[in-house]
């Protein structure tokens, strides 16, 4: 049963992954101003949304392992750090590739830039702890602290647009209010990108998540495999 959902979820992400790929680039018509180059928006944004919506999963896990300290929720919020870093990469990526044509560099200083660099800076310290420190109960609650931290970043970087003076465009609720998709099929392809990329961020979660129970059961096995042997050799 649980192999037939997994499998039933797998093609509805390729499907939706195909179907958002076909509306952005022949169905969806360009944006008035920016032209060809606004339709890398629906990708930008699904990214983004996946990787705060992973990076808010890293705090939870965390929460949850503080506070029952169940190995299973310290899996939940390491595979959602890795799975968050690879989206919020291709943000950066995405919105370089937007800025140079509209903006006329790679990469300017905005305040919304800024901090979703910062929030990139600081979960890739958090895998760089969990990679080079041994799996200790000790480890794992320092990184679940650091993870829950670093989630504090997520909302500034929302409300960044607002808060200080900045050329980052607010499309989906824009500075006055209302959204800046005038055609209802900008919506309907944005909102097919955001189930696409969601779909993929859980694949990749479960996938992961797998890959880390698997390796928590096989040190626990070697664990008491060497337990066993230094038994008998007493």
């Amino acid at each position: 049963m649980a192999r037939s959902l997994s499998v039933l979820g797998r093609l509805l992400t390729v499907l939706l992954m195909l179907t958002a790929i076909f509306m952005v680039f022949a169905w969806v018509p360009n944006e008035a101003e920016q032209g060809l180059v606004q339709r890398i928006f629906y990708f930008h944004v699904a990214c983004a949304w996946v990787a705060f919506a992973a990076f808010a999963l890293v705090a939870v896990g965390g929460i949850f392992f503080l506070w029952l300290g169940q190995t299973v929720f310290d899996d939940l919020a390491y595979a959602a750090a890795e799975t968050g870093m690879l989206f919020c990469t291709l943000v950066l990526i995405t919105g370089s590739i937007w800025a140079k044509p509209i903006w006329g560099t790679w990469w300017t200083w905005d305040s919304r830039l800024t901090t979703t660099l910062i929030l990139w800076m600081l979960y890739g310290g958090y895998l760089l702890l969990r990679a080079l420190s041994e799996p200790t109960p000790q480890i794992a609650r320092f990184a679940a602290v650091f993870g829950i931290v670093a989630a504090a970043d997520v909302p500034v970087i929302i409300v960044s647009v607002r808060l200080w003076r900045t050329i980052h465009p607010a499309v989906i609720v824009t500075r006055e209010g209302t959204h800046g998709l005038e055609d209802p099929r900008m919506v309907i392809t944005l909102l097919v990108s955001l189930a696409a990329f969601t779909a993929l961020l859980v694949w990749f979660l479960t996938l992961r998540m797998a890959m880390l129970r698997d390796a928590d059961r096989l040190q626990t096995l070697m664990r008491n495999i060497a337990l066993a042997e230094a038994a008998l050799e007493d």
